[in-house]
Formats: structure tokens, C-alpha cells, sequence
């Protein structure tokens, strides 16, 4: 089940933060400032299995633009379509705040991440040097939404 998270997810949140992005994770701090809403362009999005939190995504929607800006499943927990649940769920926030496209950054060298996005209809826009704490290049990624009202986002 894919839910909005409540200040009673954050904990596990932050533990996937760690879990799954290192270095790069975002602190328990910030995690509950963001569920709080107190980062007014953020949602915060859980996947649910068996009332344990085992994913979570986080997007940015500013006007016509959503940003993904964290995606992560538990290592028991993937090739289980919860990444899909969850990135069909962002999509849906990002039509409902208007936006035409959803961006995001992932690593290049992380092969089945940007398969996974490759085939979820993602395009290759730009790249960004030095974006991760370790140095890593990070390849930006766009795909454009289809609007509701029947024009389409590019």
C-alpha cells in the first residue's frame, strides 16, 4: 500500500535514507521536517507491507516542474513493483499540482536504477558533476505527463 507518511513513518524513513542512499541520506531531522510539512513543496510518500514500512519516495511539485528527489525500497523488498507503485503515485501528485514534467538524478553509475527509470519512459536531459557527497556524476532524467486535460507535458 502506498500512503502519505505520518510523523509516526520518520523513523523508518530516515533508516531507509541510510539504508539505501549512504552518505547521501537525508537526517531524521530533516525527514520529520518534511512529513511535518513544514517544507511546504514536499511530499512524502510510504509503501507499506504487512504494516512495516519498506519504501518511500519524496517530490518536490513547484508549478510545471516535479522533482523526485528520493526513491528507495528495502533490499527484502525490491523487484516486487513497489518502486513502480510508488513513482505511479508520484506521478499523480504531479498531475494534481499541475506540473508537465517529473525530473530527477540518478547515479551513473547506477545501471539498474537508470534502467528502471529508462523504462519507465525517463529521457537523459543533462548531467551533473560532483553531485554526490562522493563525487559521483549524476545523470538528470526527465519524462513529461500527460495532462488530464489532454495536452501533453514535454
Amino acid at each position: 500500500m502506498i500512503r502519505t507518511a505520518t510523523a509516526d513513518d520518520v523513523a523508518a524513513v530516515a533508516a531507509l535514507e541510510i539504508g539505501n542512499l549512504g552518505i547521501d541520506a537525508w537526517s531524521e531531522g530533516l525527514v520529520a521536517e518534511a512529513v511535518a510539512g513544514r517544507l511546504p513543496t514536499l511530499h512524502v510518500l510510504v509503501a507499506e507491507v504487512e504494516g512495516e514500512v519498506v519504501g518511500h519516495a519524496v517530490a518536490s511539485i513547484v508549478a510545471d516542474v516535479a522533482e523526485l528527489q528520493r526513491i528507495s525500497v528495502d533490499r527484502a523488498h525490491r523487484r516486487t513493483g513497489l518502486a513502480t507503485a510508488l513513482l505511479a503515485a508520484v506521478r499523480e501528485l504531479a498531475l494534481g499540482g499541475e506540473a508537465d514534467r517529473l525530473v530527477l538524478e540518478v547515479r551513473e553509475d547506477n545501471a539498474g536504477a537508470k534502467a528502471f527509470y529508462q523504462g519507465e519512459g525517463f529521457a537523459e536531459v543533462g548531467r551533473r558533476r560532483h553531485y554526490y557527497k562522493d563525487g559521483a556524476t549524476a545523470v538528470v532524467l526527465s519524462l513529461g505527463l500527460g495532462r488530464r486535460d489532454g495536452a501533453v507535458g514535454g
